[in-house]
């Protein structure tokens, strides 16, 4: 097992490197600069732009550029936001990177603590009424763009109904303790279950035909017919089994959970990665975009590897030596 960590570690290598290549080369073929459009403007002489350019090495060799931006992205130091004058990217970043995680990670629980009983419940009692309405979920989930649902939830219970904020992470920046954890937990309530939604569908329906599919295996019968009962049945066989493919899912999850929270965030006006992303994107600040996009690869590779390892926790026969 350890080996395999080990090796998995090291495969992380050439994959960032050609992660990094792949962004660097994304950033630098998208039309236009950070002073696209500026030198139209009469009252500035043009040749002032191109000295910035000169500068910020813009006009170097792409081989060189990227070396440049590697060699400092190795060392931690992410550099210097075009746009943000003065401010390095990695403070930028770790601004707003906390609100990020805690939101996908409160999405994440919301995804696992509806999903998982429900998936349960529906595969137990199939064709009932709750597992036709799970069902009916489940599509609706997957279909309706978060964006839209997240319009949506405004309407109705920010605007209509008042009870949660429509934006923000927190309503008074004064209070501290556990007043101010519930008031952040108050703030994520409708930009979690909106960015939880497509997941929450997902894994409702995965849990659900895995465990069907566990519970009309050789085993289990032979469980039932031994006198077993249900609650050993159902949690120490049928469950050990079926979580396995949600673990394998709660591996991409958590990356795919923090990208998504790009354009859940801009809907709810959430101060996190996702807002910074899209403002980079506007204005053509490219040490933010191209880190901020590492850093998710990063995450998503990450999520891999755990997914691996909790893999060898629940099923103990899986072996990777």
């Amino acid at each position: 097992m350890y080996k395999y960590i080990i090796r998995r570690i090291l495969v992380f290598i050439p994959m960032l490197i050609m992660l990094s290549i792949i962004v660097f080369a994304l950033a630098k073929f998208a039309p236009g600069d950070p002073f696209t459009g500026k030198i139209l403007d009469p009252t500035v002489d043009p040749e002032v732009f191109n000295e910035q350019r000169e500068a910020l090495g813009l006009n170097d060799p792409l081989p060189v550029q990227y070396f440049r931006w590697a060699t400092s992205m190795a060392k931690g130091d992410f550099g210097e936001s075009m746009y943000y004058k003065g401010r390095d990217v990695e403070s930028l970043i770790s601004e707003r990177i906390v609100n990020t995680v805690y939101l996908g990670v409160f999405a994440l629980v919301i995804t696992l603590v509806v999903a998982i009983p429900i998936g349960i419940y529906s595969a137990k009692n199939p064709y009932s009424a709750l597992d036709y309405g799970a069902t009916s979920f489940g599509f609706l989930g997957l279909a309706i763009p978060n964006f839209f649902f997240g319009l949506i939830a405004i309407y109705l219970f920010a605007i209509k109904l008042g009870w949660f904020p429509a934006q923000g992470t927190i309503s008074d920046i004064n209070i501290t303790g556990f007043s101010e954890f519930l008031n952040r937990i108050h703030h994520m309530v409708l930009p979690g279950i909106t960015l939880g939604l497509a997941g929450t569908a997902t894994y409702m329906r995965y849990m659900r035909s895995e465990v069907l599919d566990v519970l009309g295996s050789d085993y289990i019968r032979t469980a039932k017919a031994k006198g077993m009962s249900e609650r050993n049945v159902l949690y120490k066989h049928t469950l050990r089994n079926a979580i396995i493919p949600i673990i394998t899912l709660m591996g991409f999850e958590f990356g795919a959970l923090l990208s998504g929270a790009i354009i859940t965030e801009q809907v709810f006006s959430y101060p996190g990665l996702g807002t910074l992303f899209i403002n980079s994107i506007t204005n053509r600040d490219y040490p933010v975009i191209m880190s901020i996009t590492l850093l998710l690869g990063v995450a998503i590779l990450i999520g891999n590897l755990l997914a691996d390892i909790f893999y060898s926790i629940v099923d103990p026969r899986i072996r990777y030596d």
